[in-house]
């Protein structure tokens, strides 16, 4: 899907459309009426606080402010830029839509998060361009929103190539549009290749895809291992053989928050209680709409130094009830020794497994404290 949260919010907002727009950002308002009845939106530069991008439009991101950037720089960057809370009931639902639309032209997908998805075309007969252009108005017509697709042999070059004609693309890749259309790029766009991979190739005076499939194996060994260094030639000449998975059961449940301030741990305890229990229940709920209960808690502190601590407690049982989630991660907590202020508090729930009827703690119960 093309930026998006961000696009959702356009179609909340149409008046906004070719204007940078950020989404994101702890406590931000919403939109005001005005005196005439109009819509007055926040800027950007009136944020004060720790919060971090969720999206932006791609105006915003003409103006250098992306995901995951921290709301303070991003107001440096476009002090003007519209400023939206997020909604993630209303991206959910968009979510859901548009993964119902694909399913009514290719029935067999891969879910790989709340705007993406993989789709195995291989039983499909029509023409690639056809069948493309399907999709994308299947999506449009159910969503009112456009999304860019890629068609390819594999899903590695899938990934590259839907960003490729953004936004609203269809780019159509065989192995022979490799040399011109995949080995130009960084090779930071081959998924998989992250910001620290990335620089050590860049010291190898590698840069580009081209340079890597063109690397000689023994140095690759060298810096990166016999089995990464297999992969990143692999991946170079763009040959991928994952299968489409398409069911799954997640590992672990997790919830996080950056208070807007550094708390003591003695001064702001009540501050402190009252987020550990909201992230408890939080991690309860989730378990819930998933249907798993976990046995490992655990627990994340990120100091006023950027020192990040990590605890963890295995259960003889597994639960998804909000109390013993707590009660876990207190336990974890006693195991910490606090020297400083606390930048951010997560909780970590793993050792996931369906939900049985035997269990002590029904799903039932656990709504009911909760709602």
């Amino acid at each position: 899907m093309d930026a998006f949260f961000a696009s959702v919010e356009l179609l909340r907002y149409p008046e906004l459309r070719g204007q940078p727009v950020v989404v994101g950002g702890r406590s931000t308002p919403a939109p005001q009426a005005g005196p005439d009845g109009s819509r007055v939106f926040g800027r950007l530069r009136q944020y004060v606080g720790r919060g971090v991008v969720t999206t932006s439009t791609y105006e915003a991101r003409g103006l250098g402010v992306f995901s995951a950037m921290g709301m303070m720089k991003a107001a440096q960057l476009a002090p003007d830029a519209i400023l939206l809370p997020a909604d993630f009931n209303a991206y959910r639902d968009y979510s859901r839509r548009f993964k119902q639309a694909v399913l009514t032209v290719a029935p067999c997908i891969e879910d790989r998060g709340i705007d993406e998805i993989y789709i195995d075309l291989t039983q499909h007969d029509e023409p690639s361009a056809t069948l493309g252009q399907r999709l994308k108005a299947a999506v449009k017509d159910a969503t009112g929103l456009t999304c860019s697709v890629a068609i390819s042999p594999n899903k590695l070059l899938s990934k590259i190539g839907s960003d490729l004609e953004k936004p609203d693309g269809l780019v159509i890749l065989t192995h022979d549009d490799i040399p011109t259309r995949i080995w130009p790029l960084p090779v930071s766009r081959i998924n998989g290749i992250g910001p620290k991979a990335t620089a050590r190739l860049q010291s190898l005076n590698i840069h580009t895809i081209a340079q890597l499939a063109q690397a000689p194996a023994e140095l690759l060994q060298v810096h990166f291992g016999l089995t990464y260094a297999k992969w990143l030639l692999r991946v170079a000449s763009g040959h991928d053989d994952r299968p489409l998975v398409t069911q799954s059961q997640p590992k672990s449940i997790s919830r996080e928050t950056t208070f807007e301030r550094d708390l003591d741990v003695v001064r702001d305890r009540a501050e402190l209680s009252a987020c550990l229990l909201r992230l408890c229940e939080q991690v309860s709920a989730d378990l819930s709409r998933k249907q798993v209960l976990g046995r490992t808690v655990g627990i994340k502190l990120r100091f006023d130094d950027f020192k990040t601590v990590t605890r963890d407690q295995t259960l003889g049982y597994a639960t998804a009830d909000p109390e013993q989630i707590v009660q876990a991660a207190r336990q974890c907590l006693k195991r910490v020794t606090f020297k400083a202020r606390l930048r951010l508090l997560g909780i970590r729930i793993s050792s996931l497994e369906p939900y049985d009827s035997h269990a002590t703690t029904t799903l039932s119960d656990v709504q009911l404290r909760l709602y």
